[in-house]
């Protein structure tokens, strides 16, 4: 059954507009606080948020939706949403929440939920808090003697960077090193440049001046060039670029030139199968991450395990085939040795291990494979559904007759907006551009 709040990734919408409203807030707190309210003893549930404005609106909401239902709540500030979910296990809480639009604009927002283990929620239970938010969970609120406290977390900024310092081998420095970190103006802009900065590096810090209606513009992991440019004008030797929720990773080497989630995963695991960390003898992906990772995996001896697109489904995958290597191109990368989600940061920090610990330079560890031609596209659109357009489903059939067995062509909409997503691979690149071409110009009501 399809869901009516909730997404490939929480709730997300446009601030103050249907469904991401104060009022929907409130009502998904008292929901989810029932749900998450189950024996006798005091219970709990810890909120972090980015930096955008409309985090101060949906904070209280969701604060005074779960306070209604009894249970305390932990306000972490700003921070990334790979610490709401290891705060989530660390404090024993039984409910994690992080409001954010990840990559999106300021103008959108979103709420996301983990579970006490830190692993976000499943399909049947976003049901039932929708079920709940509908039917409405007024008749469960407590009495006035039972209601819940808020209180601030005031090391929660301290505790996060202490952990992703643990995640670095033990006897390895970045001295020496000149890091830009690009923060996206988002929930790292504190915490990254800090943990790189006691670690030893030399930090070079850009999009970390936060206003509520900057993060992610021209800066982050969706929008490189300022990262890749700082990394040139300063002779750096790595740039790092995040997301508004720091969930995600891209990284430059000395040269300015991009490293995705594909090389990053490559990176890694062959890191970690020669120290006999890897588990389960190969990785998890996506079907969206490029034949050349699959083939250079292969050559090591290792699997890529293909999901649907989503970081639940890769994290879904790695716990069944007990790999703790994961993610996804676009730099959703999950190492289950230190956390249940995604981590930009400390994906980040093990790549820079393997560049340390080899006396190397990133552009000698970070490109491990040769990627096959990939021309990606997201093409906006305005009302109908381009999977129901004939013209669309036509120049779906023709790409796929012009690729043959020689390429792939993938196409998906969006979970969180009106998009379009086509992925086309193979050895021609002339052919794969004329491919999207015509699959993009065959919507109609698109924006771009």
């Amino acid at each position: 059954m399809a869901k009516k709040y909730f997404g490939t990734d929480g709730i997300r919408g446009t601030a103050n507009c249907h469904p991401m409203t104060p009022d929907l807030a409130l009502r998904i707190g008292m929901a989810a606080g029932k749900i998450f309210t189950c024996g006798e003893h005091r219970h709990t549930v810890v909120i972090g948020k980015d930096t955008r404005l409309s985090g101060y609106m949906f904070e209280p909401a969701l604060v005074s939706g779960f306070i209604g239902m009894g249970m305390d709540v932990i306000l972490l500030g700003p921070l990334p949403t790979p610490a709401v979910a290891m705060m989530t296990r660390s404090l024993r809480a039984d409910l994690g929440v992080m409001i954010s639009a990840s990559h999106n604009q300021y103008s959108d927002n979103g709420i996301k939920f983990f579970g006490p283990d830190g692993y976000k929620l499943s399909d049947g239970k976003e049901h039932e808090i929708e079920r709940l938010v509908d039917e409405g969970a007024q008749k469960w609120l407590v009495n006035s003697s039972k209601l819940g406290r808020a209180k601030r977390l005031e090391d929660a900024e301290g505790r996060y960077i202490e952990f992703v310092k643990n995640t670095f081998p033990k006897g390895l420095r970045l001295d020496g090193l000149k890091i830009v970190i690009d923060c996206a103006h988002g929930a790292a802009y504190k915490v990254a440049p800090a943990a790189l900065w006691e670690l030893g590096a030399d930090v070079i810090k850009v999009g970390a001046t936060p206003d509520g209606f900057n993060i992610n513009r021209e800066c982050g992991s969706t929008n490189t060039q300022l990262m890749q440019e700082t990394v040139l004008q300063n002779n750096a030797d790595i740039g790092i670029a995040l997301d508004g929720d720091a969930d995600r990773v891209v990284i430059a080497n000395e040269k300015g030139k991009l490293v995705d989630g594909d090389q990053l995963m490559a990176v890694i695991a062959k890191s970690w199968a020669e120290s006999g960390r890897l588990r389960g003898s190969g990785v998890v992906a996506t079907v969206m991450s490029n034949l050349g990772l699959e083939q250079y995996l292969d050559k090591l001896g290792l699997n890529l395990v293909r999901t649907q697109v989503g970081d639940r489904y890769v994290v879904e995958s790695m716990l069944k085939s007990k790999i703790n290597v994961g993610g996804e191109q676009s730099g959703h990368i999950i190492l289950h040795d230190y956390n249940s989600t995604g981590d930009g940061l400390v994906a980040a920090l093990q790549t820079l291990a393997v560049i340390v610990s080899n006396n190397a330079v990133a552009s000698e560890v970070c490109s491990a494979f040769e990627p096959l031609p990939q021309i990606l596209r997201n093409v906006y659109y305005d009302g109908l559904d381009p999977f129901k357009q004939p013209e669309v489903k036509r120049a779906i059939e023709m790409g796929e007759r012009m690729l043959g067995e020689n390429g792939r062509l993938l196409i998906r909409l969006s979970g969180t907006e009106p998009v379009l997503r086509i992925m086309a691979e193979g050895e021609d690149k002339n052919l794969i551009s004329d491919v999207v071409n015509k699959i993009s110009a065959s919507i109609t009501g698109k924006k771009n």
